[in-house]
């Protein structure tokens, strides 16, 4: 059964459960309203919803369809909401959907994909009657306040894994697991962002919109909604650009490392050049070579080998080479 929770509520308490096949006509004050939960419904669920609501069918093939961008449509004096949700699982950030119908005296909410569901959120706005009494657009408030907070664990998480990477990269080599990683986290935050901005447009919509079922007197709260996301964006932003910084400073890194190392092996190359040099003069066997018939021409040279290979081992440590 796709209905979570479907109940008829009056000055913030919860009075009846309600059938999706009979419409509930509520007192025209905002006090009294219906909210549905509704989790991935079939057409027939829907269809019957929007008989008895005077749902807009465009609406209604939206919330069928899902895989939409968060947007705000008017119809008439009814809003259709499309909100994303977001969760990360293993450097990938899943999403779901939920969309919402809010009229007047209604607001129904249409969930798919989504892991978290709004029963612990439906839980605590009745235990606040004082909030739930105002009505159904102070419940589309928390609703979307729930989901952007939700966001919140996404950045934080990365934020961390990026936070590692920074470390580990001034202290060794990222290798190419870790290097693949910087990349499928960017991708996925790239990805995020193409989310939120129509997010903050739907806040942004729904603090300045005058139709019946919004309280003027709620813009503040959908403010508040806004700031969230906007905070959430500009994080997203900070972690893109230190991803990028991280794999061009290991990248800057290695190349110092590796220009170390060959400076290393370009002194003691050197080094080795001069007995080799030496070695090679001895070695070519011609008769006339004065040298050979030194008495003490092996000590001279030996001393002579060691002595230059000293003073360039002193020069390149000085310079260090070494």
């Amino acid at each position: 059964m796709s209905v979570v929770a479907a109940y008829l509520y009056r000055n913030g308490k919860k009075i009846e459960q309600v059938s999706l096949d009979t419409p509930i006509h509520c007192r025209t004050d905002r006090s009294e309203f219906v909210w549905i939960g509704l989790h991935e419904p079939s057409e027939p669920e829907l269809r019957t919803l929007q008989e008895n609501y005077g749902l807009h069918p465009l609406a209604v093939e939206d919330a069928l369809k899902a895989h939409q961008l968060p947007k705000v449509d008017v119809y008439g004096e009814q809003l259709f909401i499309v909100a994303i949700t977001a969760h990360l699982n293993d450097d990938q950030i899943t999403y779901g959907e939920t969309s919402f119908f809010v009229g007047e005296n209604f607001i129904i909410s249409v969930r798919h994909g989504s892991a978290r569901t709004y029963s612990a959120l439906r839980g605590q706005l009745e235990a606040a009657p004082g909030l739930l009494g105002n009505g159904v657009d102070y419940v589309l408030h928390a609703i979307l306040d729930f989901i952007v907070d939700g966001y919140l664990p996404i950045v934080e998480d990365v934020e961390e894994d990026v936070l590692g990477m920074e470390q580990r990269a001034f202290d060794a080599f990222l290798n190419r697991d870790e290097v693949t990683r910087i990349f499928k986290l960017r991708r996925e935050l790239m990805r995020f962002q193409r989310v939120l901005g129509p997010m903050a447009e739907v806040c942004s919509k729904l603090v300045h919109l005058n139709v019946p079922s919004l309280d003027p007197e709620v813009s503040p709260y959908f403010s508040d909604v806004l700031d969230h996301v906007r905070r959430v964006d500009g994080t997203v932003q900070t972690l893109r650009e230190v991803l990028t910084s991280v794999f061009e400073v290991s990248h800057l890194l290695e190349q110092q490392r590796q220009g170390e190392i060959t400076r290393q092996l370009a002194a003691w190359a050197a080094i080795l050049a001069v007995p080799t040099a030496i070695a090679g003069i001895y070695g070519m066997n011609f008769e006339n070579m004065p040298e050979l018939k030194t008495h003490y021409g092996y000590f001279v040279v030996l001393g002579l080998i060691l002595a230059l290979c000293g003073a360039l081992f002193i020069r390149f440590k000085r310079a260090h080479w070494l």
